[in-house]
């Protein structure tokens, strides 16, 4: 396989389980390298979820995966990954999520990419941008996020804003002590005011094709790379999201 040839799908978990199983072997692997273990978003318990979406990076052949994300819509049923992890650090979280839940919320998470696509942005760039996109599709205005250093850039690139009323300025030690993790939020989804430029245009290109091929670039690397995009999900019902508050 060309590193520079991939195929990103969208596709909500329950529909397809034999995928889902490739994107969490592929996960585990990675932050089994890394020395993570314990990781709320990293259990398989998702997978039977009918509120996750999932994105899968793979193969053109679809025989292996190199990375993706996560899209957890909150359903007012299961609490969204980010505030199992934090709740115990600031309990703030649940307010947080329940302010957006009215209007459709949740969490973009699970990113990861495999060694063989490393510095192509599988896990970081262009999983985040379709995570953005697909949210019109599952009808959330709203997406939070919980980053690694090196992702919270990405994260500001498609309109995230850092949440500095939750933790210490919008920071947590997690998931180990010696690694830190920052919330960030995605306001105002189908509008995107706070994206750059180039981030809006690519996303709003996804949206109105969400089957395309596109021959693109590494965020911050001059390697091109070309992506097969099938993003169509089917089956969400009209304001499945939008949640009754009491």
């Amino acid at each position: 396989m060309s590193y520079t040839s991939v195929r990103i799908k969208a596709f909500r978990a329950i529909n397809d389980f034999a995928s889902c199983r490739k994107f969490i072997e592929g996960h585990r692997k990675v932050l089994d390298n890394h020395g993570i273990s314990k990781i709320t978003s990293a259990n398989d318990e998702w997978a039977y979820n009918p509120s996750v979406f999932v994105v899968l990076v793979e193969s053109l052949d679809g025989s292996k995966a190199y990375g993706g994300a996560r899209v957890h819509a909150a359903d007012g049923i299961t609490g969204l990954p980010i505030e199992e992890a934090t709740e115990y650090l600031d309990p703030k979280i649940h307010e947080a999520v329940k302010k957006y839940s009215a209007a459709g919320t949740g969490e973009l998470c699970g990113l990861w990419n495999s060694i063989e696509v490393a510095g192509l942005g599988i896990g970081s760039y262009f999983s985040a941008l379709t995570g953005v996109a697909i949210t019109t599709q599952i009808g959330i205005d709203t997406l939070f996020a919980l980053c690694a250093p090196p992702t919270v850039k990405f994260s500001q690139w498609v309109g995230c804003r850092i949440v500095n009323e939750i933790g210490n300025e919008g920071t947590f030690y997690y998931p180990k002590i010696d690694l830190l993790a920052t919330v960030v939020l995605l306001e105002d989804s189908p509008n995107l005011p706070y994206a750059n430029d180039e981030a809006k245009t690519k996303i709003n290109s996804l949206r109105n094709n969400p089957f395309n091929t596109v021959r693109d670039r590494a965020p911050l690397r001059k390697i091109e790379i070309e992506i097969k995009y099938e993003l169509m999900i089917e089956g969400i019902k009209p304001g499945e999201f939008k949640l009754k508050l009491h």
